[in-house]
């Protein structure tokens, strides 16, 4: 039952680092911006939900604010950090360095506010409750996944039927076919930074209703999403979406025969496997020279 029971809350972290490995792959793949703030985007998404829901505001609302805030860094970023590198030809480090220095800003500024603990929300849908002898469910798992899928599944047919989607889809196989046809990059780019930043905000919504997160959680979230785009393939949705599945269920198995503390080195271990076995990841492409 033991397994059981690692296999259940793996499946919920699992949907958690899904999410948000499929908005850092979204992001990077329209845009070729290695985003190292977007865990930053989840970490602002779940304190402004436990705001709102410390403040009395219903959970949809606190839900949609979490969203929009999401949305509106992922979509400053783009404008105010990334753009202005990118137009005086600033470098990759250059574009991981600013991006790195937003968020531990934004951090110290959340610690700050809302102080260096773990904060949690306590709603009856994180109360777990016996299924079988030993095995104990709360409702947030069978929410957690229904909302990786749905959102997985509106995503997309947003890349594959909405004329917007399909100019990501080309933004990042061609860009300049996007200026012959007359479309702007730019806003393409833009529209990327929010639907990708917006997926960070349902886990983080997910993660303070469970186990809770503190500041610097936006670090992990980060190093996840970059394991999960690694061993799905590089630009593949549905290659983070499931390495991000992947990487939760180890990390919890894990469990039976590692510490606590060695659990998130589990996804590491993965990730190495992988660049030396495979090193285009599930769906990416064998290059051959």
């Amino acid at each position: 039952m033991l397994f059981l029971q690692l296999l259940l809350n793996g499946l919920q972290i699992g949907a958690i680092y899904a999410l948000t490995a499929a908005g850092f792959a979204l992001i990077f793949g329209a845009t070729k911006i290695f985003h190292v703030a977007h865990g930053t985007a989840f970490t602002i998404a779940g304190y402004v939900f436990l705001f709102a829901w410390r403040a009395g505001w219903p959970g949809w609302a606190g839900a949609a604010a979490a969203v929009l805030a999401a949305m509106a860094f992922g979509v400053a970023m783009e404008r105010y950090v990334y753009r202005p590198i990118q137009r005086h030809e600033g470098s990759f480090f250059t574009v991981f360095v600013a991006a790195f220095g937003v968020g531990i800003v934004v951090q110290n500024v959340i610690g700050m506010i809302a102080g260096r603990g773990f904060a949690t929300v306590d709603t009856p849908l994180s109360f777990s409750a016996e299924i079988l002898p030993d095995v104990f469910v709360a409702p947030m798992l069978w929410i957690a996944l229904a909302t990786a899928a749905v959102l997985f599944v509106a995503l997309t047919l947003f890349l594959t039927r909405h004329p917007a989607g399909v100019g990501l889809r080309a933004l990042a196989q061609n860009p300049d076919l996007i200026r012959t046809y007359g479309l702007s990059s730019n806003g393409l780019s833009v529209l990327a930074f929010a639907i990708g930043s917006a997926l960070a905000a349902p886990a983080a919504i997910i993660t303070v209703m469970t186990t809770g997160l503190n500041e610097a959680i936006g670090h992990q979230i980060m190093l996840i999403s970059i394991a999960a785009t690694i061993v799905g393939g590089i630009g593949s949705l549905r290659g983070a979406a499931l390495a991000g599945m992947m990487l939760g269920i180890a990390e919890s198995i894990a469990l039976q025969v590692v510490d606590t503390q060695w659990a998130e080195a589990v996804s590491f271990f993965v990730l190495f496997a992988f660049i030396i076995f495979r090193p285009s990841g599930i769906f990416g492409v064998v290059q051959t020279r």
